[in-house]
């Protein structure tokens, strides 16, 4: 059943290219955002996890282009760096990011946008607290793969990997809710538009 939605998903796009660029650029403009976001890194000396701006555009992606293009624009942002494009925090790129210490993080960004995407597409980007809901889980589906995987390297992934990263991630947190409502209109302008021309 599934395949059948997809693949009806697929003919409908492929039928409208307008429509199907439209959404690889936005893909790639939240793939692009999520490496600019990367940029901003401050390592800590008690782990190998720095705080970084990722969370931010991974939740916004997640919350403003959906479930699909969502986890899409973190599944190409991880491409590229597993590319070797210097698209992960501190410029670094390549494989062995995906396979060290801050790889659970990476993958949970695909999960984390997915999630936050599918609660948006059901309404929740349209109350406040449920919004901050959806974004907490959002956060939290990052913790846990980022936790889960950094247990292989650290003997305290919890000290280590979530605690010291709770208070700017909820700065974050704040700053994505806020810029929600005028973020979604644009994105809904651009939609709009895309489907009337094709």
């Amino acid at each position: 059943m599934t395949v059948t939605v997809y693949a009806a998903h697929l003919r409908r796009a492929l039928a409208r290219p307008r429509v199907l660029v439209r959404d690889l650029l936005l893909v790639l403009a939240f793939a692009s955002f999520t490496a600019l976001a990367a940029r901003i890194a401050l390592p800590l000396p008690f782990t190998p996890v720095p705080i970084t701006g990722q969370t931010l555009a991974v939740l916004l992606s997640g919350v403003l282009l959906g479930s699909r293009r969502g986890a899409l624009a973190q599944l190409a942002y991880l491409a590229q760096g597993a590319a070797g494009l210097p698209v992960f925090a501190g410029g670094r790129a390549g494989l062995g990011v995906l396979l060290g210490p801050t790889g659970g993080y990476l993958v949970g960004f695909v999960l984390a946008a997915g999630l936050v995407g599918w609660l948006a597409e059901r309404g929740w980007r349209l109350h406040t607290g449920r919004l901050f809901v959806a974004l907490l889980l959002g956060n939290l589906v990052i913790y846990l793969c980022g936790a889960l995987w950094l247990a292989r390297f650290v003997p305290d992934p919890l000290g280590q990997g979530v605690l010291p990263f709770i208070p700017g991630d909820l700065v974050k947190i704040a700053i994505a809710a806020g810029v929600v409502p005028s973020g979604s209109r644009l994105i809904t302008h651009l939609l709009q538009r895309a489907e009337t021309d094709a």
